[in-house]
């Protein structure tokens, strides 16, 4: 993982996250954590999932892991995931909907391609992250919530688009429950068109998904692939680039004031809890998915 400079006023970092392969043609593109920037607000791990195309018979097939100490979020701009979980849910998710997974004391799910979809073959292309949680909730009980794409709050103006996922942004809030201040929103601007990041939460990134950005009044641009973090209090305006103009994710919010731990799957603020979660894995100890027997072993 890499980053490059830029001569725009109010950029801290640009992470450029590498393209990894995991099977059958589906690549991620992990942006955090790097090297170079471990955490923007409570989002500890972003990943672009695709653009993967699978072929009559094929598809996603995310064996059951277990997860403890944060939220996951999941957004598909294209394609379908069926999601299962150790509390029971079994859930698929589309375009425009949104599934919040906490994992709080400790969660297992699967995420696959159901049998219609994988019998005719199909794309996918999004966007999965983690919410570290605070410690206050670090342990909370396991749960799941899905949210339909027409209850998730959008508003339009002049070219631009804000899809706010979860948390608050520009007078708006998500229906998403959170349990600390974040904003995590898809915007999308088209060619000319502009979008004026507010300074309400302390720490603020953008991920470009497709297309490119640049910032009204300055020189240089950012490209799909690439995550800016801003400087905190940054007056930045964003303009659609290029006449496919772009897409791209807000993230951020108020740091958590712990340092977080990280372990494959795990976070936490107590690197004696990742231990116990990882004995907890090896030996079984979390609650099974339902209809599920295949599981991934803990890494070495």
């Amino acid at each position: 993982m890499s980053i490059r400079t830029s001569d725009v006023d109010g950029v801290d970092t640009i992470i450029l996250p590498p393209v990894r392969d995991l099977s059958d043609g589906f690549s991620v593109r992990r942006a955090l954590p790097s090297a170079h920037r471990r955490m923007v607000g409570p989002f500890i791990f972003f990943d672009q999932m695709g653009e993967a195309v699978f072929n009559s018979g094929e598809g996603l097939d995310v064996r059951p892991h277990p997860h403890i100490g944060l939220a996951t979020v999941t957004y598909l701009l294209e394609g379908e995931i069926l999601h299962r979980d150790s509390v029971g849910s079994k859930q698929a998710i589309r375009p425009g909907e949104v599934n919040w997974m906490t994992a709080g004391s400790g969660i297992v799910h699967s995420e696959r391609t159901s049998d219609a979809v994988r019998a005719s073959g199909g794309t996918l292309f999004g966007l999965q992250t983690w919410v570290a949680l605070p410690t206050s909730h670090e342990e909370t009980d396991p749960g799941f919530s899905h949210h339909k794409a027409a209850d998730i709050p959008t508003i339009e103006d002049a070219g631009a688009r804000l899809t706010l996922i979860a948390g608050h942004s520009d007078g708006l809030t998500s229906p998403v429950k959170t349990y600390s201040d974040m904003v995590y929103a898809d915007i999308a601007l088209q060619e000319g068109a502009r979008y004026q990041l507010k300074a309400e939460h302390v720490e603020r990134a953008i991920y470009v998904v497709g297309g490119a950005v640049e910032v009204v009044g300055q020189s240089g641009g950012f490209a799909a692939g690439e995550l800016v973090v801003f400087k905190p209090g940054a007056e930045i305006v964003l303009r659609g680039r290029g006449a496919s103009g772009a897409r791209l994710m807000l993230l951020g919010g108020e740091p958590l004031p712990e340092k977080r731990n990280i372990y494959w799957n795990f976070v936490s603020s107590s690197a004696e809890r990742i231990e116990q979660a990882k004995a907890d894995w090896q030996a079984q100890r979390f609650a099974p998915v339902p209809e599920e027997s295949e599981f991934i072993p803990l890494p070495a």
